[in-house]
């Protein structure tokens, strides 16, 4: 029987994603590897961290690229955590604004193919008015041909 995360990743994948999906799939790996570093870094250098939570503020911070300085990894292998962590960080706030930038470029399509449907409408509108007042034109010119034509007693 798979497990939870197999069927995450098997409804992810088998499902066309949404901005809405792939922010979700983002904030939680996220807050996976803030979770999972800052307990990393505790078992990895505890002089520095001296708990689970300073390790979790640390990650927070490198995360969201703030990086206040007041806790730094000085352990190799912590500086490798961090490396890791500064990436997952960087390509979240990309994956954010390019998130933010697609709703946006999606609704201006949308509102560009609504101007566009709107103009084709009231041009098939307007030609369909044309059409009517030339039949109606050359109707009346066929009537006033006919009368100038008909013969005189």
């Amino acid at each position: 029987m798979p497990n939870v995360a197999e069927r995450m990743i098997d409804r992810y994948l088998r499902d066309p994603t949404s901005v809405r999906r792939a922010m979700g799939v983002i904030v939680t790996a996220t807050a996976i590897v803030v979770v999972g570093a800052g307990s990393l870094m505790r078992l990895i250098d505890h002089r520095e961290y001296a708990s689970i939570w300073v390790g979790m503020w640390w990650a927070i911070q490198t995360v969201t690229t703030v990086g206040y300085g007041d806790v730094t990894p000085r352990d190799p292998n912590g500086r490798i955590v961090a490396a890791f962590v500064m990436f997952e960080g960087i390509a979240f706030l990309a994956i954010v604004t390019a998130s933010i930038t697609s709703t946006f470029v999606e609704r201006a399509n949308r509102d560009r193919e609504d101007t566009e449907s709107l103009h084709a409408q009231l041009v098939e509108e307007r030609l369909a008015s044309i059409d009517r007042e030339l039949r109606t034109t050359r109707e009346q010119l066929t009537r006033l041909e006919s009368l100038l034509n008909r013969p005189t007693d």
